[in-house]
């Protein structure tokens, strides 16, 4: 089968079980790209491709493209899934990624101080006196709501008002896959979600279905919050962390572990498939946590022990 009949062919079963458009279009960048390069190595049927051509396409990705080893990895998974799903179609023999090992990645994740926190949140409490107010309230309300409750990006966009139980403090959330899960929400977050809701009805005719929008009453994308937090980064010029949404999800668990919670009740807030991908950040804090057992351990108390 042709190269080019093949991405076809993944891409229809993909969108038959009804995956996202983001990792729709994320495949489709993906296979335009590795298309380009096969074709110049003068390869066009996909049982001509073989570990070496892999190989040598991630070696392009990393040192002509300059991917990170993250960006390569996600490369190599996707290469994987579609291989995987060109073998159980019999149009290959072999997956010629089965042997390929992703790249080592740094664990290091970036997570905001407090005095960070209150810096942003400081910033936009002073404008809703001013002439920003609208996007003061709206954004003063995404920190509160990603810091709250640790969810992703586009689950922040494609938040409701009918997704939200005010009175028993839970929230659907429409995840990776489409799936559809609750978790529960704070009364901190809960009485910010009421006030900002009081301010759209104040400034607005019709409330949107939506929860956050822009000032023309319209559902906010996810470039658009991308705008919002590198508009607030310059401002706020931190120097050693990046200020993205995925930031606030990672700060959450930090918070969460650092106040006691537990990993197995984080991993089913997270939403995280695996509890490897949650181990990693006790992974990274397990020395504070280990200074707050010294600290609060019960044992503490009884010297006669």
């Amino acid at each position: 089968m042709l190269v080019k009949f093949a991405f076809q062919d993944f891409l229809d079963e993909k969108e038959f079980r009804n995956l996202s458009d983001k990792t729709i279009s994320g495949y489709k960048v993906l296979f335009k790209e590795f298309n380009n390069f096969v074709t110049e190595q003068g390869i066009v049927d996909v049982t001509d491709i073989t570990q070496s051509t892999v190989k040598g396409y991630l070696v392009y990705c990393r040192k002509e493209r300059r991917n990170n080893p993250v960006s390569v990895n996600t490369k190599l998974k996707n290469l994987k899934a579609f291989f995987n799903h060109l073998q159980e179609q019999e149009y290959i023999e072999k997956n010629p990624c089965v042997k390929i090992q992703y790249l080592e990645t740094d664990t290091q994740i970036e997570v905001f101080t407090d005095s960070q926190i209150r810096q942003m949140l400081n910033y936009y409490r002073r404008q809703k006196n001013s002439d920003r107010q609208f996007a003061a309230y709206r954004n003063h309300t995404i920190i509160i709501v990603l810091l709250g409750t640790g969810i992703r990006r586009g689950e922040l966009c494609n938040l409701k008002w009918s997704d939200i139980d005010m009175l028993e403090k839970l929230m659907q959330v429409y995840g990776k896959s489409r799936r559809q899960e609750t978790i529960p929400i704070t009364s901190k977050v809960v009485q910010e979600l009421l006030e900002y809701r009081l301010y759209l009805d104040s400034h607005f005719e019709e409330l949107n279905e939506y929860v956050f929008i822009n000032r023309y009453n319209r559902h906010l994308t996810e470039n658009a919050v991308n705008n919002i937090f590198q508009r607030l980064a310059k401002k706020m010029n931190f120097s050693n962390v990046r200020l993205s949404a995925h930031t606030f999800r990672h700060t959450f668990a930090q918070k969460f572990l650092l106040n006691g919670g537990d990993v197995f009740s984080l991993q089913k807030i997270l939403r995280h498939k695996k509890l490897s991908m949650t181990e990693k950040y006790l992974a990274l804090w397990g020395q504070q946590l280990s200074a707050q057992n010294d600290k609060y351990n019960p044992l503490n108390g009884f010297d006669d022990f």
